[in-house]
């Protein structure tokens, strides 16, 4: 009789597991499917894609090499990965000093009034792309609404269109809302408790951010300059329309690659290179404690 009800007990014990494991199955199916058919496959065959050799008329022949990836140590090329690591760097930079002030001033202030800022702030991910550079085109032109305005205070016009300036300016627009949202998300979080108790033990305002403030919101911060970095080098829009011929980063190169070149194997070995970087930042930023949550992982 104990038997027979032991018996029972573990049957119900395996059908309650066997539920609990087809119910975690099929919720997690569809993401899983997802990501096999649509990131795993793609990636996969980008590497493989890598090591094979370009034929006539922009055929792949399959045959192993090596050359996709020892050709972008061709001056040429590392030119292009050098400009276009020191365009990011100089937007991450800026777009971080723009934010974080701008990312306080949300935080601080009565709610309604955050929520008008947060949607100006946000104008640039619901408008086209296209519609804002032409805009950034209009503005920068030597006969533009900048330089008119210099022209009436009596001075020269000046270049700002079609060089690296106009390419950081178009940047830092496009992804100011990147970097703010998850400074303004460190910066609502923290205590003001921490901050009363250090103006009461005698800190001034300045020392104050630099021992309480700075170091409590430096996830946040963190997380702008890897939402900023990352998408910047392989962003391409921006370079086509404000860099004009004279600069050019990853992004445009692997797009020439893939449709003018026609060099499959080679645009994939640099879009490999652009994935191992970005895996790097993102290890980098782990490693350091930040949080994927912030990136929206």
């Amino acid at each position: 009789m104990m038997k027979t009800k032991k018996d029972g007990e573990v049957k119900h014990k395996d059908k309650r597991s066997f539920r609990s494991w087809l119910s975690s199955t099929v919720m997690c199916a569809p993401i899983t499917i997802w990501s096999v058919l649509f990131i795993l496959i793609p990636v996969a065959m980008l590497v493989f894609m890598s090591f094979m050799t370009k034929g006539p008329l922009g055929r792949i022949v399959y045959k192993f090499t090596l050359e996709n990836y020892t050709e972008i140590l061709k001056p040429v090329y590392a030119t292009v990965v050098k400009q276009s690591l020191v365009i990011a760097l100089w937007t991450t930079v800026l777009t971080v000093l723009l934010g974080y002030p701008f990312a306080t001033i949300i935080a601080h202030v009565k709610k309604k009034t955050s929520g008008i800022m947060t949607v100006l702030l946000m104008l640039p991910l619901w408008v086209s792309g296209l519609v804002i550079l032409y805009s950034f085109v209009i503005m920068l032109n030597s006969s533009g609404t900048i330089n008119t305005f210099i022209t009436h205070l009596g001075f020269k016009p000046v270049e700002i269109l079609y060089n690296n300036i106009a390419v950081v300016i178009g940047m830092i627009y496009m992804f100011l809302p990147f970097a703010v949202l998850p400074m303004y998300s460190s910066i609502e979080k923290l205590d003001p408790g921490l901050i009363e108790a250090s103006k009461d033990l005698g800190a001034g305002p300045v020392k104050t951010f630099m021992k309480v403030t700075l170091p409590l919101t430096s996830p946040g911060i963190f997380a702008a300059v890897i939402l900023t970095f990352i998408p910047c080098i392989g962003y391409y829009m921006v370079t086509d329309m404000l860099g004009g011929g004279t600069s050019m980063m990853v992004g445009n190169l692997i797009y020439r690659q893939f449709t003018i070149a026609r060099n499959w194997p080679f645009g994939a070995a640099l879009s490999v290179i652009l994935a191992v970087i970005i895996l790097l930042m993102v290890f980098i930023y782990t490693k350091f404690g930040g949080d994927l949550d912030d990136l929206g992982a």
